[in-house]
């Protein structure tokens, strides 16, 4: 199968790595929107249209089926990708909420996806007297673009952006952006053990496992070829040294315009 992805940076590397364990032998194309990083920060309305876009991109691309690798747009945007893409589309936070079995549940995110309580109504939802609490974390993202995950400084931004969350006593903690799981490490070095770190990637990737395994039955039959396709908006000389670092490849990267008509790749 083709399969679409898309985030503003490298956060999506994380549902990537995730997908690719769950589901080899696929064709995957990754679009990282770097000329708008990042996301999190922006107005409803500048997401709405950076869906629009990317959905409308995607569409020229022979996809068959979508993977939001993004909280942020899952967050607010969700129904536009849906509207636009005639194929299934796949997403991290409900995703995430239906996996929930704490009663008291923390969620780290972009100041944009906090702001929606994307997380909090859609936990209700399926567990509907969970305590939620969800903290913004505005610094991580351009710390973690930067390759500024080891330093004393993102470990400070960490302990105060958790200090909230563990005060309340939680008992799980989401990454609700695609980002922060390349930070488990420290974030594990802060929390207490009795705390779960939750990826949403993962329940994702098993959403997508089963919708496949349903489709194919020779799936599982085939090598583990994994055919990867990239996509960028701007910085193209650096992006596939990030790629190398975090996923151990070192692909071919192209330049696109999300704001040009009728592409085709």
């Amino acid at each position: 199968m083709r399969l679409g992805l898309f985030d503003s940076g490298i956060g999506g590397f994380t549902i990537l790595k995730k997908v690719i364990e769950l589901c080899p032998n696929n064709s995957f194309i990754y679009l990282a929107d770097t000329a708008r990083l990042p996301y999190g920060v922006k107005t409803t309305n500048e997401i709405k249209k950076i869906a629009e876009e990317i959905s409308y991109w995607f569409s020229y691309q022979n996809i068959d089926a979508f993977l939001v690798a993004c909280n942020t747009t899952n967050a607010i945007a969700l129904d536009v990708l849906k509207k636009n893409l005639d194929v299934p589309v796949f997403d991290l936070i409900g995703s995430a909420a239906s996996t929930i079995q704490e009663s008291r549940v923390g969620v780290l995110a972009t100041p944009s996806t906090v702001k929606t309580k994307a997380y909090t109504n859609a936990i209700l939802e399926f567990k509907p007297n969970t305590y939620v609490i969800e903290q913004p974390c505005p610094e991580f993202v351009p710390m973690i673009e930067m390759n500024n995950v080891n330093s004393d400084e993102i470990t400070e931004v960490a302990t105060r952006y958790l200090q909230p969350l563990l005060k309340q006593k939680i008992h799980s903690l989401i990454l609700g952006c695609s980002h922060y799981p390349l930070i488990t490490p420290l974030l594990t070095e802060i929390l207490p053990s009795s705390v779960k770190l939750i990826d949403p990637a993962e329940a994702l990737a098993l959403n997508l496992k089963l919708f496949m395994d349903l489709k194919t039955n020779n799936y599982s039959k085939k090598k583990n070829l994994v055919d990867l396709k990239f996509y960028v908006t701007s910085n193209l000389k650096n992006f596939p040294n990030k790629a190398n670092h975090w996923l151990n490849v070192f692909p071919e990267v192209n330049l696109v315009s999300l704001q040009k008509k009728g592409w085709v790749s």
